[in-house]
């Protein structure tokens, strides 16, 4: 079959940029283009080469009113990009958008996945000279030492890094300003210099200004040629640090030139920090103290960063590694978070997660669930997991009657056996009973570690109380008699019984 060169158009949509700002900004083959295209569309009229493209005397149809209609941007790009489709249908079209077709160019990125699945779209592009370029070039500024492009739309998915130049695009007004701002100081002091750009390039309508970073949403002339330039922060002493600082600041602690200390410690030798940080942050969490756990859970950070480090000197892994291990976990075993999972419940869930494990770890009984407990939590813990995950395939008691009897009986069986004076038989019913204790403990949905610490703070305020009343009384609580501190003992019980 022969395909007329009519038919061999439709469906074509070719892309030209138009450049950041004056006809200097065009390139020969997109005017070449231009002055062809019958009509030619533009995503958007409010561009400074539009008025040399009317004097040429082309014929053009822009996409503005979609703007108008549509309150989210999202629905204007499906839009045009609809309407373009449908045009190219009866014929070739040609389509202009600012800049470069390949920067900040939403619509383009739209059409390229939609042609990916359908072979009835062709696709040409006509590179130009994107705003980026412009900005560079004004300022100064060489992209080889590092530049990050981040849309002001997408600040809270395309996170700043300080260690490199950033233009944020899109600041279309004093509104996306200010939430801008309120993200950028995060990241940045208060007074950090950035430099507002309107307009790079285009004659009369460039403007740059110098300002501190406080001040961006005071600018009452943003508008949607708007951007920002935020240079990278140079000196070693920030006054916001990311995690990337602190594994840099890890690495140079580590290096030939770094601290004696840091280099000598190995996984073992920091073994009791990790175990220390850990329970300070409980510390920090029982005291509701935000301001401490937010130094403590820093403290906690360092241990996992320094073991990150000594593995990755050692061609193990990496702090990069650990993230994308956990991230990997978190997802997989979230299936009806990032899946098509349904599951409507917090216990179902937690049954879900167990099952997912098993499977990641390949497990083949439910013993080998018991096993893989760390053998370092402390007993209280790791009676209470091993109990717990007994109970998931049934073995526990009905209800916390059984579990009630069954310390009334190891109590009696304790009783027994101490006064054979065998020692080992002893210690055997002792932990029967503690085990028995810490079941009770779980029907009732209560941490038996935390309960147990609970009472140990309680038996040291209350002696505390016997010994502060004591000293008042001239008395050393060596020198009174059981019956005597017993008194003060409840004394100090009935006070806090009254608070």
């Amino acid at each position: 079959m022969t395909i007329k060169g009519s038919d061999k158009l439709r469906g074509k949509i070719t892309v030209v940029g138009l450049g950041p700002g004056g006809k200097q900004y065009l390139t020969v083959e997109a005017l070449e283009i231009i002055k062809k295209a019958k009509p030619l569309y533009l995503r958007t009229e409010r561009h400074p080469v539009v008025d040399f493209i009317k004097d040429l005397g082309i014929e053009i149809i822009s996409f503005d009113y979609v703007y108008d209609k549509n309150e989210k941007f999202e629905d204007v790009y499906d839009e045009i990009v609809d309407k373009l489709i449908m045009i190219s249908k009866k014929g070739s079209v040609v389509y202009a958008v600012p800049g470069s077709p390949f920067v900040a160019e939403n619509t383009v990125q739209k059409l390229i996945e939609i042609a990916k699945e359908n072979n009835d779209i062709q696709l040409e592009f006509i590179p130009g000279v994107s705003f980026i370029e412009a900005i560079l070039n004004e300022l100064k500024c060489d992209p080889v030492n590092g530049l990050k492009i981040i849309d002001s739309f997408q600040i809270n998915f395309q996170k700043p890094d300080i260690d490199v130049d950033i233009i944020i695009t899109q600041v279309y007004n004093r509104f996306v300003a200010s939430e801008l701002k309120l993200k950028l100081m995060e990241y940045y002091d208060d007074e950090y210099i950035i430099t507002v750009i309107r307009g790079a390039g285009i004659k009369g309508k460039q403007k740059i200004v110098h300002i501190p970073l406080y001040e961006l949403d005071r600018i009452e002339w943003l508008d949607h040629l708007t951007s920002i330039f935020i240079p990278k922060t140079s000196n070693n002493i920030k006054e916001k640090y990311g995690m990337d600082n602190l594994v840099s600041i890890m690495d140079r602690l580590r290096s030939k030139d770094g601290c004696p200390w840091d280099r000598k410690q190995t996984h073992e030798t920091l073994r009791p920090y990790l175990i220390e940080e850990a329970y300070e942050v409980l510390e920090a969490l029982d005291a509701k103290n935000m301001e401490l756990l937010e130094e403590e859970l820093g403290d906690l950070l360092l241990q996992i960063v320094f073991h990150s480090q000594i593995a990755s000197e050692n061609g193990y892994f990496d702090i990069n590694d650990v993230i994308e291990s956990i991230c990997r976990k978190l997802i997989n075993r979230h299936p009806h978070v990032f899946g098509d999972l349904k599951v409507d419940t917090a216990e179902k869930v937690l049954k879900n997660w167990e099952d997912i494990k098993r499977e990641e770890k390949k497990e083949k009984s439910y013993t080998e669930s018991l096993m893989r407990i760390p053998k370092q939590l402390p007993a209280l813990m790791k009676s209470y997991k091993v109990q717990e995950k007994a109970a998931k395939v049934g073995f526990d008691w009905d209800n916390i009657d059984g579990a009630m009897l069954k310390v009334k009986e190891e109590l009696e069986e304790l009783h027994k056996v101490y006064k054979s004076g065998n020692v080992v038989a002893t210690e055997e019913e002792i932990g029967d009973l503690i085990f028995a204790v810490v079941n009770v403990a779980r029907f009732l949905k209560i941490r038996p570690e935390l309960a147990l610490n609970n009472t140990i703070n309680k038996f040291i305020r209350r002696f505390n109380y016997m010994e502060e009343k004591a000293r008042k009384s001239g008395l050393d609580l060596k020198e009174m008699t059981l019956e005597e501190m017993d008194k003060l003992w409840n004394e100090a019980k009935r006070l806090e019984k009254r608070q």
